[in-house]
């Protein structure tokens, strides 16, 4: 405990960090002995412990999408389930496909010796909730702290806190409300509704924008600001349905805030990982998603960064290796049947042609994730034409590289330097045998789920620095750890988000065409080829789709969207409408019915429609029920002085057992023990 406090007196954000951390919020997070992880009145009755609880409050909105993982990203479990991407790992043990069977109480979401990923983000909520309750429960303990700088601390930490109820309500539904730290064992928590816990972070958000100083007057980038605190509250006030302040805040802070969307190029010019195999012309979209120049004072966009580069703390970040395309393997064939036509080699191999270096120039994906037909191809299409001059979508200044863009590099192919064929385009006849080896038309991919779709390379490069320093490195994986760090920085939040979040709010409001108009805003930015004159809340989804890939947590979004939709009485895009009173209690896998997220899944993917890959069947389905995720059997049972809420449709749901439907009162009862 001594070693503890030392640590957080120093206030230094990785060590503290790592000493919560070791000590943190498991999977029986209810049952912990809190007398043995607090101190509050050793630790933090100074100013220098409310910094280092605040560092490590930062430094968890970085461990909530990054964990090191090569394999499966955190973030990349956010689209498992959703209608532009699919967990695509198929030589896995444990495919992450069936979620309709899988996904239990008891067995969370997991597969190939990965990481359970709706354990982690259970877990992380309550971390993150614990460090910021950390601050609020000992902020007035701190003797002469000036009271404007005790309000922007419990501003900032409010956003905290709202930051993990707010993803970790709309990935687990009805949940316990903890807004203070434990004092003595507690296992008698009652779930909160929703809705009440909603209606705590509208309030928590208010004093917070009204505390927390703008970015202008804070001497550094990293920390929370009011912008971020009023793009969080735009989003609660959207499920709220605050439509009016939601739309009002968010003009607030694109017009007030010395905010704007970057246009033109700016910052550092980051080439491509190889021109000589794919140049990329240097662009606003490619300038605005290099880690330095997310950062960089010139990026008026940046509402507030998540920092991961050169400094304590780093994690390392494989984007590359996780979410690019398998192209490097015997699962693609040439048109003459020879298998790894393509591979990944070092420099210093003989066989090195800096024409043909994939490798370094989209990094060593091996397709842990993948995107779906709808991303890939519908969003772009309008009206039977595909928008090549987008600049999110754009092959000719090199932002998305299309397979057939790739080119055989392997000598032996009698196919070296041509594109890449996912058909053979003549029969190939044995010299020897005389026998048809490869007829016309046959499929040269065996596995098209993982090693066959496009590359977003934009928004998935990051510069190698490790494996570029090493002319042996074939493996380029993104932002790694070595003799350098690789920038890894990433946008919490940017402006292009606010105007769709507008847009939304007018939806709601049943104001399409001039939601149309904010939706126009961000398409003129990356130069697409279509203006809409009215919008539905698909091509608003679609728009975040392709504005904020791998930025927003899309399964969350999507299922505040359908929340938004049941409340408003809009129709989707299909014109059905939702009831407040069902949206999120329906069960089964048939295509009738369910949430707006549940159609969008099985309307724009192919969940619930069954696919083949190398003779196994794949059983990509999900239930209506998959809208949340269960709450964990093991928090469940660890509550052994009163039952928590399952989530409907899920073993141990019962809509008789009692929850908070007021946060206060679910404040109060904090007080009462066993």
């Amino acid at each position: 405990m001594k070693k503890r406090n030392s640590i957080f007196a120093k206030g230094c954000m990785v060590l503290a960090s790592a000493a919560l951390l070791n000590t943190g919020c498991s999977d029986d997070f209810l049952a912990q002995d809190p007398l043995s992880f607090y101190n509050p009145e050793n630790t933090y009755t100074t100013e220098s412990g409310l910094q280092a609880a605040m560092a490590m409050c930062d430094y968890g909105l970085k461990e909530m999408l990054m964990d090191g993982n090569g394999n499966v990203l955190p973030m990349a479990s956010l689209y498992f389930m959703t209608d532009i991407g699919l967990y695509a790992k198929t030589d896995a043990g444990d495919m992450q496909d069936d979620f309709a069977n899988k996904i239990t109480p008891t067995s969370g979401m997991k597969g190939g010796g990965d990481e359970n990923a709706m354990q982690r983000f259970w877990d992380r909520t309550w971390n993150s909730v614990t460090f910021a309750n950390t601050i609020i429960s000992n902020v007035d303990n701190v003797e002469g702290l000036d009271p404007t700088l005790r309000d922007e601390y419990l501003g900032r930490a409010y956003f905290h806190r709202a930051y993990a109820y707010y993803h970790g309500v709309l990935l687990f539904g009805d949940i316990p409300l903890i807004t203070k730290l434990i004092e003595v064992p507690k296992q008698n928590y009652k779930s909160t509704s929703k809705e009440a816990i909603f209606q705590m972070l509208v309030h928590d958000l208010e004093f917070a924008v009204e505390h927390v100083p703008p970015q202008s007057e804070i001497g550094y980038i990293g920390t929370v600001n009011q912008e971020a605190c009023m793009q969080l509250l735009i989003k609660c006030y959207l499920v709220v349905g605050e439509y009016q302040k939601a739309e009002q805040m968010a003009t607030d802070l694109i017009d007030n805030h010395g905010l704007q969307l970057m246009t033109e190029s700016f910052g550092t010019n980051v080439p491509s990982g190889n021109p000589d195999t794919w140049p990329v012309e240097r662009n606003v979209m490619w300038d605005l998603h290099r880690g330095v120049n997310i950062t960089d004072a010139s990026n008026k966009e940046l509402i507030m960064p998540i920092l991961n580069y050169y400094a304590e703390g780093f994690i390392s970040y494989p984007l590359m290796r996780a979410m690019c395309v398998h192209w490097s393997n015997g699962i693609i064939r040439d048109p003459h049947n020879l298998g790894s036509p393509t591979y990944n080699y070092a420099r210093n191999a003989g066989e090195y042609d800096s024409q043909l270096d994939w490798v370094r120039a989209m990094g060593r994906g091996i397709g842990c994730f993948r995107t779906s037909y709808h991303y890939n191809q519908t969003i772009w299409n309008y009206d039977g034409e595909t928008d090549w001059q987008d600049l999110r979508h754009n092959r000719q200044v090199g932002n998305w590289i299309e397979m057939t863009d790739l080119k055989y590099n392997n000598p032996k192919s009698d196919f070296y330097g041509q594109n890449m064929m996912l058909y053979a385009p003549e029969d190939y006849i044995d010299s020897i045998s005389g026998e048809v080896i490869v007829r016309k038309g046959d499929l040269l991919c065996s596995d098209t789920i993982r090693s066959w779709f496009p590359t977003p390379l934009y928004k998935v490069y990051i510069l190698d620095q490790s494996a570029e320093e090493n002319m042996g490195a074939n493996q380029f994986n993104g932002a790694t750890n070595g003799n350098t760090t690789s920038n890894g920085n990433l946008y919490l939040f940017r402006l292009a988000e606010t105007y769709l979040l507008r847009a939304e709010a007018k939806f709601y409001q049943g104001r399409a065409a001039e939601a149309a108009e904010d939706v126009n805003i961000i398409r003129q930015r990356a130069h697409a080829q279509k203006m809409f004159t009215t919008v539905t809340i698909g091509d608003i989804a679609d728009e975040r789709a392709r504005e904020l890939y791998l930025e927003e947590w899309r399964q969350p979004e999507l299922t505040r969207i359908s929340w938004c939709l049941a409340r408003s009485g809009q129709p989707d895009e299909w014109g059905e409408t939702y009831d407040l009173n069902t949206w999120d209690k329906q069960s089964g896998t048939d295509l009738n019915g369910g949430s707006y997220w549940y159609k969008r899944c099985t309307r724009y993917n192919i969940f619930n429609h069954g696919t083949i890959v190398s003779g196994r069947e794949l059983n990509y389905r999900v239930d209506k029920r998959n809208l949340f995720w269960p709450v964990p059997n093991s928090a469940i049972t660890a509550n052994i002085g009163a039952p928590l809420r399952q989530n409907y449709g899920y073993d141990g749901y019962d809509d008789s057992v009692p929850m908070f439907t007021n946060w206060e009162e679910a404040v109060a009862d904090e007080e009462t023990t066993n």
